[in-house]
């Protein structure tokens, strides 16, 4: 090797940091050749393959993937090939030497081979189920649903091998298996095409999935012994990199086993990026990345276990100046843009600023007197001042509380469940405009008991009724996690089992109930709820074990018979430490604010769906903790960053930006606020059932008197706590309804409307009651040639003022700017 430099080699895992040489040439350019493993690499058995990655960095430090680029040889020829895509093979007993060149320059790996010519017994566990999992034959669309699929059922992505067993050797007079001649089982000739087979062909012959099964028939089908080991974990290599756009990186993943051995199982995981719209992985674990700039992160899954590798995809773009820094928000959002070269985009004007931050914080527009005389405020506080404001606003909580009755499936299904479905919602409305601390807000909730009419939170537990739907509902609300799957099997994406589901729902399993009264029962679903004394544990259905209360991700709480159960969780969930509770809320905060969370799904957090700015997420969450979960404090500092105040406008480097912040994301109003919006520039009303007049639409309590206009713009009807029920999407029924309906047009004609009554008022100019108009409409003033396109049409229509006014009007509603918050 070239003597000139010399470098670390990384090791990755478990292994040690070594010092070797790293070849480079005269322009500094050098290799570095892994996986470099304590003790070196070892290949073991027949069967085995190594996944090797190179990595070429230049004297500027920069570096990428060279695995494809490289030209491998090994010294002595016979004992390891190395294909082009890098995988190592053993060809003979032996100690050799991998030697990878690129550009002149080389790097080197000692590599061992034992155990060539002795075929060990296989682990149906260890070596067959993978198998399975890979060609995708216990999916949930094959043969891993509930019923199988052509009678032939196995687990779902294998997480209960004992039953592919049983299925496999012992079911049907194990017709699947052929001892005596194994190449003719149906388990190898169906999916080789050989025999009609639903999936298609799955395998091809001689290939590693081929010989695995077959040796495993001509074995005899051993299951494995009790004392064998397990796969403990997995692990990513390389765990991160820094990755151009159009760039590619082999990914390497190792099984790290009970009794300490490694294996590599890259050609067995399964890879999927977090966001495709970042990066593709193939199934051998190559990761390509686009054309976006950003993080993405490629889940790797094995066994039920999942590992990540991280790609920050840098745009590279110098970044000199940013807007002033006004909290930590900033410090940590415009750190991650200097890191990726993203310029933001400058701060927004006051116009824009005022309307974004009262649809907000409001879910309202801001008058045309409040607009004049904002903008004639010439005090560098007004900002703040407008934020302290609107937070301190009854609308502030209409909004909010329209917010939480629908994650909170607060909903009436029959007269009868009307006072309930109102008093929760009040108290709702109540609890956000006091500024109730988040934690007592959650556990007067989960903790209801008593009669709905004295302790309207007890309301949660009517739509929230089973078992089941309170640990979903509790997990993915106020945790984060959306921990369903594991209701019925191991969670595919995260470390979550059925004895954790269990575990969290032995927290509600003393949950009594009582009727209301006879008469109340007859036209209610109204119970009241109690602690029913007792041990709190749940059954595991598969198992059988009884659970104890136990939060997830920690030990088991011992709790006494004669409490309930459901304050240890309230404690466990505000606790300090709790490592969800308070990331899931400013999360779904922040989505409210930005468009898209921190992690997307806001209430899918998992290891294998990382937040884009890890940072950031952590400092929300402490100082949401610190200043005791204030709602309205966490709200304050938001708005009042320069993050949140940054233009909508792209420049032109940050036009594709999707996840990084570096401009504001527009969003569509809420149906609620936008047909509250229409009602206040065209100056009308909407009555709704069972409601005083004036009702908005954004203090509704109850779904079911929702117009038309509410339902075809995406209103959510309370049937589940995720907040993507709320559809923000744009459809065609939406364009025919604000330009042709028959409700918009009369509202915009009517008599006592916006349009006849500036239309009305002679002794003003024309340009005056225009910019008044778009002070209504846009909450600023129109610009010189939208003044011009307005007066021409009045004077083109001089003997029909009001249905000018009118066309106006209506042309504003139907534009991008009123339908959206910029």
């Amino acid at each position: 090797m070239n003597s000139k430099a010399s470098c670390v080699l990384f090791l990755f895992g478990l292994c040690l940091l070594l010092p070797a040489d790293l070849s480079a040439n005269g322009e500094g350019l050098a290799l570095q050749l892994g996986p470099r493993l304590e003790g070196g690499l070892s290949i073991s058995g027949p069967d085995a393959r190594v996944q090797l990655f190179v990595t070429a960095r230049d004297a500027a430090g920069k570096s990428h993937d060279a695995t494809r680029e490289v030209t491998y040889r090994c010294e002595p020829a016979g004992i390891v090939h190395v294909d082009a895509g890098g995988v190592a093979t053993p060809l003979e007993d032996g100690t050799a030497t991998i030697v990878a060149s690129y550009q002149g320059e080389t790097d080197s790996l000692p590599v061992t081979v034992v155990d060539f010519h002795r075929a060990r017994p296989l682990n149906f566990t260890n070596q067959i189920v993978p198998i399975f999992t890979k060609l995708g034959c216990n999916g949930g669309g094959c043969h891993g649903k509930a019923s199988g699929q052509n009678g032939f059922k196995l687990s779902l992505l294998g997480f209960h091998p004992e039953d592919d067993y049983e299925f496999l050797v012992k079911e049907s007079r194990a017709r699947r298996i052929f001892p005596a001649a194994p190449e003719r089982s149906l388990i190898l000739t169906k999916p080789l095409g050989e025999m009609p087979h639903g999936g298609g062909k799955r395998l091809e012959k001689n290939s590693y999935e081929y010989r695995m099964l077959r040796r495993w028939i001509e074995q005899g089908m051993p299951f494995g012994s009790p004392t064998d080991p397990v796969v403990a974990r997995i692990e990513c290599l390389p765990a991160e990199s820094v990755m151009d756009q159009g760039r590619q990186q082999q990914l390497a993943v190792h099984a790290i086993y009970t009794d300490g051995t490694r294996e590599d199982v890259t050609r067995m995981a399964i890879f999927e990026p977090n966001d495709v719209e970042l990066a593709e992985s193939s199934e051998t674990g190559l990761v390509s990345t686009l054309d976006l700039s950003g993080e993405v992160a490629v889940m790797a899954r094995y066994q039920g276990q999942v590992a990540t590798f991280r790609a920050t995809i840098p745009l590279g773009v110098a970044v000199t100046e940013t807007p002033p820094s006004r909290n930590f928000i900033d410090d940590e959002v415009f750190r991650k843009l200097r890191s990726l070269g993203i310029p933001p985009s400058p701060l927004c004007d006051d116009a824009t600023f005022m309307r974004r931050v009262s649809i907000d914080i409001t879910g309202t527009l801001p008058t045309e007197p409040e607009v004049r005389e904002f903008l004639a405020d010439s005090s560098p506080e007004k900002r703040d001042r407008l934020i302290e404001e609107l937070l301190n606003r009854p609308e502030y909580a209409d909004y909010f509380a329209n917010k939480w009755n629908m994650i909170l499936r607060n909903k009436k299904r029959q007269d009868g469940d009307q006072a309930g479905t109102f008093n929760f919602h009040q108290w709702i409305w109540d609890s956000l405009y006091r500024n109730q601390p988040y934690d007592e807000f959650v556990r007067d909730i989960v903790t209801a008991s008593g009669d709905p009419g004295l302790n309207p939170p007890v309301t949660w537990y009517r739509e929230v009724a089973s078992l089941d739907q309170q640990v979903e509902d509790t997990a993915q609300l106020f945790l984060g996690v959306r921990i369903q799957c594991a209701r019925c099997h191991h969670h595919p994406y995260e470390r979550w089992s059925q004895d954790d589901y269990y575990g969290l729902a032995a927290f509600f399993s003393r949950i009594g109930k009582k009727e209301l009264g006879a008469e109340v029962a007859r036209n209610s679903r109204d119970r009241r709820i109690y602690h029913n004394d007792g041990v709190a544990q749940s059954p595991n259905p598969r198992s059988g074990v009884m659970r104890p209360p136990s939060p997830l991700g920690q030990p088991a709480v011992q709790i006494p018979s004669d409490r309930d159960p459901r304050f240890y969780l309230a404690d466990w969930m505000a606790d300090p430490e709790n490592p969800f509770f308070a990331r899931a809320l400013v999360n779904r905060y922040w989505k409210h604010f930005f468009s898209r969370g921190l992690v997307e799904p806001e209430d899918d957090m998992r290891a294998t769906n990382p937040p884009t700015n890890p940072e950031l997420l952590d400092r929300l969450a402490e100082s949401f903790i610190a200043s005791d979960f204030d709602l309205k404090q966490l709200i304050r500092t938001i708005c009042q960053s320069s993050t949140y105040q940054l233009s909508s406008t792209p420049n032109e480097f940050n036009l594709k930006d999707k996840q990084n912040f570096s401009r504001y994301y527009p969003q569509r109003l809420t149906a609620e606020a936008l047909y509250d919006a229409f009602h206040q520039v065209t100056l009308s009303s909407q009555t709704f059932q069972g409601m005083p007049p004036g009702t908005r639409a954004v203090e509704l309590p109850d779904v079911s008197t929702a117009p038309y206009f509410l339902r075809v713009f995406g209103q959510p009807q309370g049937d589940s706590a995720c907040e993507c029920e709320r559809s923000q999407a744009a459809n065609l029924a939406q364009s025919l309804h604000l330009l042709n309906s028959q409700d918009v047009q009369n509202k915009i004609a009517s008599a006592g409307g916006r349009a006849h009554l500036l239309a009305g008022q002679s002794d003003r100019p024309h340009e005056e009651r225009v910019r008044e108009l778009y002070r209504w409409v846009y909450a600023r003033d129109p610009q010189p040639e939208e003044v011009q396109i307005a007066l021409a049409h009045i004077e083109r229509h001089a003997d029909k003022i009001t249905m000018a006014y009118e066309d106006i009007l209506w042309a504003l509603i139907n534009t991008k700017e009123f339908l959206f918050n910029h």
